[in-house]
């Protein structure tokens, strides 16, 4: 069955997105570059020029508006969902409520100017870019003492926020990222309350370590699952706390559970590439149905984790190995690059090979880089948010599981980096053919096995219409789940949370929005859902192991091992 393409245009969410393949560009070549004004700007400021009536209007309107707000007739509020300004004072005080409309109306302004430049669409997208940045930075929520929060703290502390803060920052700008703390580290630890379901690690090698969940059951299904997680972050976002793990709950329902920890590359490793990674999974792969006793194995990949393992599959697929898999799932993973909005404006060719030079030179990504640079492409949330927070009330940023794992970051080896960088250029995954690994073209129509893919509709790295197109490229039968929440607090689905719902569906249509419109919605997570389609397809019920070290393996580690602990 050839794969199948969805012409649709994106809309919603996806403009806001900044997906993996263009992260991992500006994570490689800096993020504050892109503050700089350009040759768009350069454009923008012509195109004004040469609509005098209109730009002179537009700056009338402004300065009319102005007036109003001196003289205090104006009437412009912030919105109330708009957490910069939920003290009361930002409204009712006169002087901090004029400083309020100002920055409002010069934003507003400021917006219509470049709408009304007739700029083409990657010109106003980088200007867009740059004057959402400015006017984020320049929201005087972010000074001190003029934000009320700030000045009601150094009344009530003496100033001792401020000398917090400015420690705080201090701290923040001596290391990377430098960006505003996002998490207080200091409850947790590997072993103890994260990533402690019970397990060993069973197998090595120089790139990975595979991690064998204990059964809980009396019974489990007789072929295993290998979980393949992100390459930009290590593992355990599937074995948060308990009853916030994915691990915990798949081993609860009788489900053999194998994870591969990755090893944290150093520039010694820098050729480590697709290829590598993609035989690295097939050896897992071998190895689990071996140690499970098992003829095949169901195979789950994570972001990155799941493009490799999509490479891997496609091997299977062109060597005659595909019925080694029972089952085939991608977790918010994008496969079809083709997508609109900001990141692709900012990236290009050239600007790809510049991001593979540097970490060519390097030896490796910077995961604290990668960090950095997703930071400032979501300044509002992710900085000036913690900024406000770190120094200027001089608060310690929320201890959360997930914000703790985001923050445990790993480096990427630069062949790998290159090789990610190229496969979304040339979007090579829709493009059969126009990519090997180990030497067998990769064609996604070939995998005929079922697949289960799982997106967020609030990812703001692997957007969901790129994820569900996924569902038009593979060859078999392929369920598509929509699932509340960001990029891994999607995954992060207990049957237990009260908030959470997903959207299921016919995958028959090549339009994403199509999709969604048709779809139905579910009240709790996913996670029975996919639990229920895995016992579908993972045999019958054999007795449990009593020992983790069967098919010749030996326990080298308990869980999670010791990759994991690596800085």
């Amino acid at each position: 069955m050839p794969p199948k393409r969805t012409t649709s245009s994106f809309t919603g969410t996806d403009d806001l997105a900044v997906p993996l393949d263009h992260l991992l560009v500006e994570a490689a070549l800096g993020p504050l570059r892109r503050f700089a004004p350009d040759l768009s700007t350069v454009r923008l400021l012509g195109a004004l020029a040469s609509r005098p009536v209109s730009t002179g209007r537009r700056v009338g309107a402004f300065a009319a508006g102005l007036a109003q707000i001196v003289s205090g007739t104006s009437t412009l509020a912030p919105d109330r969902r708009d957490r910069r300004f939920a003290d009361e004072a930002w409204t009712k005080n006169p002087l901090l409520r004029r400083v309020t409309q100002a920055y409002l109306a010069s934003g507003a302004a400021a917006r219509d100017l470049v709408n009304a430049a007739g700029l083409d669409w990657r010109d106003q997208q980088r200007v867009e870019f740059l004057l959402d940045n400015l006017t984020e930075a320049l929201a005087p929520s972010n000074v001190p003492l003029l934000n009320p929060e700030s000045a009601k703290a150094a009344i009530n502390t003496g100033g001792v926020n401020f000398a917090r803060g400015a420690a705080a920052f201090a701290k923040d700008l001596s290391a990377k990222p430098r960006i505003p703390e996002m998490v207080d580290t200091s409850g947790f630890e590997l072993g103890r309350n994260i990533a402690v379901s019970p397990g060993a690690v069973i197998a090595r090698t120089d790139v990975y370590e595979l991690i064998r969940y204990q059964p809980t059951t009396a019974t489990v299904r007789e072929v295993p699952l290998l979980l393949v997680p992100p390459t930009i972050n290590k593992f355990y976002a599937i074995d948060l706390a308990p009853g916030r793990s994915l691990v915990e709950y798949l081993v609860g329902q009788g489900q053999q559970v194998f994870v591969m920890s990755w090893r944290n590359p150093s520039a010694e490793h820098a050729d480590w590439d697709s290829d590598r990674y993609a035989a690295e999974i097939l050896t897992a792969i071998d190895t689990t149905i071996r140690v499970a006793g098992s003829e095949k194995v169901a195979l789950t990949g994570i972001c990155s984790g799941g493009i490799l393992s999509s490479l891997a599959v496609s091997h299977l697929a062109a060597t005659g190995r595909l019925d080694l898999l029972a089952a085939f799932s991608l977790f918010v993973t994008v496969l079809d690059q083709e997508h609109a909005g900001l990141p692709a404006a900012l990236g290009g060719p050239k600007t790809a090979e510049l991001a593979k030079r540097a970490s060519r030179q390097r030896g490796y990504l910077d995961g604290r880089d990668l960090a950095e640079a997703f930071a400032w492409l979501r300044p509002g949330d992710l900085v000036w948010n913690y900024w406000v927070n770190n120094y200027l009330l001089g608060r310690r940023p929320p201890a959360f599981d997930i914000l703790f794992w985001n923050a445990d970051t790993v480096r990427m080896p630069a062949g790998l980096h290159a090789d990610f960088i190229d496969i979304a250029l040339g979007n090579r995954f829709v493009n059969a053919g126009t990519h090997e690994t180990l030497g067998t073209p990769v064609d996604l129509g070939t995998i005929t096995t079922d697949t289960y893919v799982v997106a967020g509709i609030a990812d703001h790295i692997t957007p969901w219409q790129n994820c569900y197109r996924t569902t038009q490229l593979l060859g078999g039968d392929t369920r598509f789940i929509l699932s509340t929440s960001g990029h891994i607090a999607a995954l992060v689905n207990p049957p237990s949370n009260p908030k959470a719902s997903y959207r299921d569906g016919s995958t028959g249509h090549e339009d994403a929005n199509e999709w969604l419109e048709n779809a139905q919605q579910h009240a709790g997570g996913w996670w029975p859902d996919y639990d229920a389609w895995l016992a579908q397809r993972c045999g019958p019920q054999v007795t449990a192991p009593t020992r983790l070290d069967t098919g010749g393996s030996s326990v080298l580690a308990e869980a999670p091992g010791t990759y994991v602990f690596e800085p």
